[in-house]
């Protein structure tokens, strides 16, 4: 035992000792800040990590199927086994990762990192990691949590049967089996559904989503058309001194802009169909915005909105360019865009933004309807396009369809997650449509462990009709319902979640900082 804790020890002596050589700044030199982040992250893994799994699970708990290996998939995994469930995961692609090995290799994470912790064992090296780095920390709990041989590669999932499941004491509150694709992993007591909102890139012209009208083609452009996930395609020869224009003005084209600039770009036009708020990267900020859970009853509100905060982005953010502020939308109404840098492009003239829908391209550039003009539409010249027009939803098209009745699917969930008509499905990080750092955080942890004590507890398990009552209020709730959440929300969600029923309170040590439930407890054997 000795020998063992020594060895245990002197691992994580060696993994503090690489991450600290790998922590530097921009300028390469070793930043106070980071190595100070580094010991932070290092005893939230001390407090929170559980531990990895035993070789050989003796007789697990149950069994869940993940679906998607991205890094709620990969998360929600390491969770579930850790705890003694034994879990498969089902991949379409070659690699873990999702969306993030489609990104562009200067991708980075909006938020602070420290709001991108999707499972305690991740120890970031920067504020603000990127593609690359967030690979690294997929694969690191992968392989840690033994979930490289439990992972089906190259599998895309095509069918998911439910078949109920008699229980002595279940009652309203039973759940079923699941059978993925044609069965050869046996059943399954619970999925875990974690493909996400990002699927194939959107090169559709679609109207509502994008600053293209459906009838634009782009025969006739002579330049170079470009997704905005293809940006590491793009080299400064490309680019240098030209004219780019990017359609499109969320996340990916202010990325784009950012990038084309970098490269030499001489200047680049925004086309943008509608207005999305902008927020400083700041922690303090980001923390305390998305933390208020009671965002849809503040005083001073403007829109289901906050007059304070849009204030102070007024101030201190668009200071100088407040024609850019969304009118008439509040900053509770979608999801925001964490950047410092693009605004300053504007100001300086680097960047044109343009309110308005390109009616097609011609061989100097596009023909563009300008909102804030009165003539119809005039020529953009532009050398380079860049379709910053994201990405296609997945579709759930495997999964039975009566487990989503009318006004019961997507985001239209119990605890904006567990299905309705069977908690045993949980639809993680898949079906949100709007909401502040809900992406890769600890709520990953909290709901597959709500899942678990479901599974292990059966007093403790909701009812539909519960489940579909708490869908019915929070969907008639002012500012968007389920539409639009904070993180604040999701936290008090779960926590009165737990409050509300006795039988769950002795559970609270395991769901929310996930302490108990280890592997092979015979008390826990299900029968």
């Amino acid at each position: 035992m000795m020998i063992g804790q020594l060895y245990a020890i002197n691992k994580v002596v060696h993994q503090i000792l690489d991450t600290l050589k790998s922590v530097r700044s921009p300028d390469n030199s070793i930043s106070v800040s980071l190595l100070a982040y580094t010991g932070i992250q290092y005893v939230i893994a001390l407090i929170f990590k559980p531990s990895p799994p035993p070789k050989h699970l003796k007789r697990p708990y149950g069994r869940i199927a993940v679906i998607g290996a991205g890094l709620t998939g990969v998360s929600s995994a390491a969770h579930a086994i850790s705890h003694g469930f034994e879990v498969v995961i089902y991949e379409a692609s070659s690699r873990p990762g999702g969306i993030w090995t489609r990104e562009n290799k200067t991708s980075a994470v909006q938020l602070n990192s420290i709001m991108y912790r999707f499972h305690p064992a991740v120890v970031w090296r920067s504020f603000f990691p990127s593609r690359d780095e967030v690979l690294d920390q997929v694969d690191k709990v992968w392989k840690e949590y033994r979930l490289r041989e439990r992972t089906r590669l190259n599998t895309p999932v095509t069918k998911v049967e439910r078949k109920p499941r008699l229980e002595p004491h279940g009652g309203d509150t039973s759940h079923s089996q699941w059978i993925i694709n044609n069965g050869e992993d046996g059943p399954f007591d619970a999925i875990i559904v974690t493909i996400g909102t990002c699927g194939e890139a959107n090169w559709a012209k679609d109207a509502d989503a994008d600053a293209i009208a459906e009838t634009a083609t782009f025969e006739g452009f002579e330049g170079p058309v470009l997704h905005s996930s293809e940006l590491d395609h793009v080299t400064a020869d490309m680019v240098r001194g030209k004219t780019v224009l990017v359609v499109g003005s969320g996340a990916s084209g202010v990325e784009a802009v950012e990038t084309m600039l970098e490269r030499g770009a001489g200047r680049c036009v925004m086309l943008a169909r509608s207005d999305n708020w902008i927020i400083p990267r700041s922690v303090a900020f980001d923390v305390a915005f998305s933390s208020q859970p009671f965002w849809r009853w503040m005083p001073l509100r403007r829109v289901h909105g906050s007059f304070v905060w849009e204030w102070y982005l007024r101030k201190y953010q668009y200071h100088g360019v407040e024609a850019l502020m969304p009118k008439n939308k509040s900053i509770y109404s979608d999801t925001p865009i964490a950047n410092d840098i693009f605004l300053n492009h504007v100001r300086a003239g680097r960047c044109t933004y343009l309110r308005g829908k390109t009616v097609r391209f011609t061989k100097r550039g596009a023909l563009v309807d300008i909102h804030d003009h009165n003539h119809p539409s005039e020529e953009i010249d532009a050398d380079v396009v860049i379709l910053a027009t994201g990405y296609k939803k997945p579709s759930f098209d495997f999964l039975p369809k009566d487990l989503f009745p009318a006004g019961y699917d997507g985001p239209n969930l119990y605890l904006q997650n567990f299905c309705t008509e069977d908690w045993s499905c949980v639809m993680t990080n898949s079906t949100f449509v709007n909401a502040l750092s809900s992406a890769g955080f600890a709520h990953i942890g909290f709901y597959t462990r709500i899942l678990l004590m479901l599974l292990l507890d059966a007093s403790a398990r909701p009812t539909e009709k519960d489940m579909k009552r708490w869908v019915d209020k929070k969907r008639s709730a002012r500012g968007g319902g389920l539409t639009f959440f904070s993180y604040g929300e999701i936290l008090l969600w779960l926590v009165t979640f737990m409050c509300v029923q006795t039988s769950r309170l002795r559970w609270l040590p395991f769901v929310l900082p996930g302490w108990g439930v280890q592997p092979d407890d015979k008390s826990l054997w299900l029968a």
